[in-house]
């Protein structure tokens, strides 16, 4: 597979901070490997809101995050949207349910990226979010 990110000359996130809230490791990975490549200094990827919190909890902010809204058990990513918001980062949300989840819609300035994702989608929407910081 072509590195799509890697196609701009510009790294659209060169230096960038990034948060990653994803239960699914492989897909948290994934989307490490694209922030990376898009220029991302660094990528703190967690698996829960616990970690999500304490993540936030760094002295040195976040730039952009991307949440997964359905978490594994009870844990539900827009709990960390509601924090990010309060800090003025940026973030996307991913959902299986589509731009029509509930819980995105609490948020209607978060671009929503609907499962399975395609890069170049996820990247624009990073873009879109970081154009509203």
């Amino acid at each position: 597979m072509p590195d799509r990110a890697n196609d701009n000359s510009q790294k659209p996130l060169s230096g960038a901070r990034c948060l990653v809230l994803d239960d699914d490791l492989l897909i948290a990975l994934d989307i490490e490997q694209l922030l990376r490549a898009a220029g991302a200094s660094v990528v703190a990827c967690v698996g829960n809101v616990a970690d999500a919190v304490v993540a936030l909890q760094n002295e040195t902010p976040f730039t952009v995050a991307v949440l997964d809204i359905a978490l594994g058990g009870s844990d539900d990513g827009v709990a960390v949207a509601a924090l990010l918001q309060q800090r003025n980062i940026p973030f996307v949300f991913l959902t299986g349910m589509g731009g029509n989840d509930p819980r995105a819609l609490r948020y209607p300035e978060a671009p929503v990226v609907d499962k399975p994702y395609q890069l170049d989608e996820l990247l624009a929407a990073l873009r879109r979010a970081l154009r509203r910081r």
